[in-house]
């Protein structure tokens, strides 16, 4: 069976470690080119050592290579503002494009929770880091009951974030908390992204903090349980993602001022969940777990594409 050609735009961090997982661990997807802009970057090295072919000219260089045309998924891992030029640059030769930047031109799509909606879209978009790690479980807690308010803080260590990630700190906010409300069901989301400066750099760990209106003890039972099904449905592709502690359901404090966060909606309890996710360590250090998720992640959507759906099979 013949595999499906990509191409990683971009030869940074996140761009080097999707090359490697394609090559390592996908029995569907062929790496035909690796796309950087400077010629003297680590990516671009070890692609070419690796044998996949490179160009340090961009898109532009891309869509020059002999085999363009063979190549059918392009990952981008470049910056919100490149993603822009480089899908307007591609959309006349109808490639299926992978966003890993917050440019969210495409639908968002996390794996665990809407991946079939969107197989047939030309550009989806990976959210960020903390939005893969952290909308799988509103999800999981808005399948069993309402959340009218959810918010999350992904705390990644300062060494892992590259220029890429500090250039977008305010992309990554406001996508993030976007697709809290679009795919994660929450009514209202808002995102926190903190760069931990510690030594030795720690994991990455996120906390989802969300809202109910419900006080059953069996819908409480049915969150937890929801909960723990989708982080071990998000861990088939993420081995190092997993709860750092029991889910906790609290009683809000009488009288709390929570309607400057749920608005006019009655809640009566805080759902409280603590992640951990340890980075595959592929090209980066164990502790990168906020690019190991993006790069497994965006490796989980083009395996699905290119296996096709049953009404269009490749």
């Amino acid at each position: 069976m013949s595999r499906t050609k990509v191409a990683v735009i971009g030869s940074g961090n996140i761009g080097t470690d999707l090359m490697i997982k394609v090559l390592r661990l996908s029995a569907t997807l062929q790496m035909a080119a690796m796309v950087g802009i400077d010629p003297a970057s680590d990516g671009l090295a070890r692609a070419n050592r690796l044998g996949v072919p490179t160009t340090a000219r961009g898109v532009t260089g891309l869509i020059a290579m002999p085999d363009f045309d063979e190549i059918d998924i392009v990952f981008d891992a470049t910056s919100a503002r490149a993603h822009q030029a480089n899908a307007a640059a591609l959309e006349p030769y109808g490639k299926r494009l992978i966003d890993l930047t917050p440019a969210a031109i495409g639908p968002f799509v996390v794996p665990a929770v809407n991946l079939d909606q969107h197989l047939d879209a030309p550009d989806v978009n990976m959210v960020t880091c903390g939005g893969q790690a952290t909308i799988p479980i509103v999800a999981a807690i808005s399948r069993v009951t309402n959340v009218p308010y959810a918010e999350i803080v992904a705390s990644i260590a300062s060494k892992s974030a590259g220029p890429g990630t500090r250039a977008n700190i305010d992309e990554f906010t406001e996508t993030t908390s976007h697709a809290i409300e679009a795919v994660g069901g929450a009514a209202k989301g808002r995102a926190i992204i903190v760069l931990n400066p510690a030594e030795p750099p720690l994991i990455m760990r996120d906390t989802v903090l969300a809202l109910i209106g419900d006080p059953d003890p069996a819908t409480h039972a049915a969150v937890r349980d929801s909960i723990e099904a989708m982080v071990a449905e998000v861990a088939v592709y993420v081995p190092g993602y997993r709860l750092e502690h029991a889910v906790q359901i609290t009683p809000v404090v009488p009288d709390a001022p929570l309607h400057t966060l749920a608005g006019e909606v009655v809640v009566t309890h805080q759902v409280s969940v603590f992640l951990e996710v340890e980075g595959a360590a592929h090209y980066l250090p164990a502790y990168a777990g906020n690019l190991d998720i993006m790069t497994s992640a965006a490796l989980r959507v083009a395996e699905r594409i290119a296996a096709g759906t049953p009404e269009s099979v490749k």
